[in-house]
């Protein structure tokens, strides 16, 4: 059934405008946005099909194009870069709320901070947040990319940055493509290496998070810090 089929109170437009955004499922919502379904399934089930296969709204914002490509009746470009472009848009909206919190002040703010961040790239990643001495966030940077091990990660370029940045602590972040947050022993062992570095320095690690699709995980809440 497409969306001009439905009775007028229910077609997700008329009843965004009479009722507010809020009286609209998330399938409702995104049925919205692509419009039209595909040949024999109509644009709800296509909605609901998204929602479905990526785990939510949450999920889908971080899914990528390629991802996306994938679902029959998203393979047209127009389509697929104004779904992609939307989420991004949303992704940097919470980010940007998070960032402006006056400090991040639990594990749990930097775990949805930097999910956010990193949680869709597709390749790995090892990233440092850097903090004042009030828990303020002066700067995110990517600094190694590839496959991440203790020796393709250099705790003296840590150290530098941190130190030109006027750090008092850091949260170090990797990402795992592959979902899996579980921390490895070379990812204990990497976060213990640069502890010890930024030690040297008297600047503390607050935590290190492990991030892939739609999952994260914080040494700081499982007590391995």
């Amino acid at each position: 059934m497409s969306l001009k089929d439905l009775p007028t109170d229910a077609q997700p437009r008329e009843k965004l405008l009479a009722r507010g955004p809020g009286a609209l499922s998330d399938t409702e919502l995104l049925a919205l946005l692509l419009r039209t379904g595909t040949a024999g399934k109509g644009v709800l089930a296509l909605a609901q099909e998204l929602i479905d296969r990526f785990g939510g709204i949450s999920g889908l914002l971080n899914t990528g194009a390629a991802e996306l490509k994938a679902i029959k009746g998203l393979g047209g470009p127009a389509k697929r870069a104004e779904l992609v472009a939307v989420l991004e848009l949303s992704r940097r909206a919470l980010a940007q709320q998070l960032k402006e919190r006056e400090v991040f002040d639990s594990p749990t703010a930097m775990r949805q901070y930097l999910q956010l961040q990193l949680g869709a790239h597709h390749h790995e990643v090892f990233a440092v947040m850097f903090l004042d001495n009030s828990n303020r966030m002066v700067a995110l940077e990517e600094l190694f990319r590839g496959t991440l091990t203790q020796t393709s990660v250099y705790p003296r370029e840590v150290v530098l940055r941190a130190l030109h940045h006027r750090a008092a602590a850091v949260v170090l972040a990797h990402n795992h493509p592959s979902g899996i947050v579980e921390p490895s022993k070379a990812d204990q062992a990497l976060t213990e290496r640069l502890k010890s570095s930024l030690a040297l320095v008297d600047i503390q690690v607050m935590d290190h998070v492990i991030v892939g699709p739609g999952v994260s995980l914080s040494f700081a809440e499982r007590g391995l810090l």
